[in-house]
């Protein structure tokens, strides 16, 4: 039993369709069909029950799946562990964020931290909706500025960051002139919302339940930021997001308007590890950040 078996295992039991697994995976579906039936066989227990709309695990492939979970968990850790001591020996700190991340705060600390270690790369990466604690957990990054709420089990974070919430409009839209709305001036717009997120996250960006008892009425969904202001902006539906995107993601066809009563955006400076260079930039972000030690 290989590793790459049990990633195939989870992305099949993610997915529930082998089809979309295997694009995920990058590899064919007659490939990932071969390796399923291999551990299958391995194991000497059915996985997966086949039906018309994919597959649905058997209950011993339920346990498979969850054990999986854990070994992959495991390992990634064990790789993030060697991978941290080799950057810190070349010299590198990837910083993770999501579109804004925590606004200016996450110029400034990678700029300051820039100066102060002048013999250290910084290396930004970008995220898309909710991937920062993954990327953490995999050893893609050293740090990163998480939105919340996330799960952040086993990791280091402190808050160091808030910020309003605010609703992308088009510019044609009759609130898109307005000083502020509340979150039930707009309950009954489609919401763009993302399928690459865990759940729990997505229904805090979109309140629901909304103060009413009612669910919002979910619009088309994306995968990046782009995706999302794009369809903003031609009309298709609306967005909610932190008030530094106003800022950072302006373009012709969308209007940032405030939203008024809903609760703030948090954003957490997190790690995995407490190698030095992750301790000096935690110590500046909370320099900057006017956060306790």
């Amino acid at each position: 039993m290989e590793l790459r078996q049990l990633r195939y295992l989870i992305a099949i039991a993610d997915e529930g369709n082998l089809g979309r697994a295997a694009a995920t995976l990058y590899v064919s579906q007659p490939a990932l069909s071969y390796a399923l039936k291999n551990l299958e066989a391995e194991l000497g227990v059915r996985l997966f029950d086949r039906h018309a709309g994919g597959v649905a695990p058997t209950p011993a492939g339920r346990d498979v799946i969850a054990e999986a979970r854990r070994t992959v968990r495991q390992a990634d850790r064990v790789a993030a562990v060697a991978e941290r001591h080799r950057r810190g020996q070349t010299g590198v700190l990837r910083v993770g964020f999501e579109a804004s991340g925590a606004g200016e705060l996450t110029t400034r600390a990678r700029a300051e931290f820039a100066r102060t270690h002048p013999g250290v790369r910084v290396e930004p990466k970008r995220y898309d909706w909710g991937g920062e604690a993954a990327a953490l957990r995999a050893g893609q990054v050293d740090v990163a500025f998480v939105w919340l709420p996330a799960d952040l089990t086993g990791l280091h974070s402190e808050i160091v960051h808030t910020e309003p919430r605010v609703v992308g409009l088009p510019t044609d839209h009759p609130l898109a002139a307005a000083a502020g709305v509340s979150i039930m001036d707009v309950k009954d717009e489609p919401l763009m919302w993302t399928e690459r997120a865990p759940r729990a996250w997505v229904n805090w960006w979109a309140v629901n339940p909304r103060p009413d008892g009612s669910e919002p009425r979910w619009g088309p969904t994306n995968d990046n930021v782009e995706e999302m202001l794009e369809q903003v902006a031609e009309g298709t539906a609306i967005c909610f997001a932190p008030s530094s995107m106003a800022l950072y993601y302006t373009r012709p066809g969308l209007a940032w308007v405030p939203l008024t009563d809903v609760e703030p955006l948090r954003v957490a400076l997190a790690w995995h590890g407490g190698g030095a260079l992750v301790q000096a930039f935690a110590a500046i972000v909370r320099d900057l950040a006017g956060s306790p030690a």
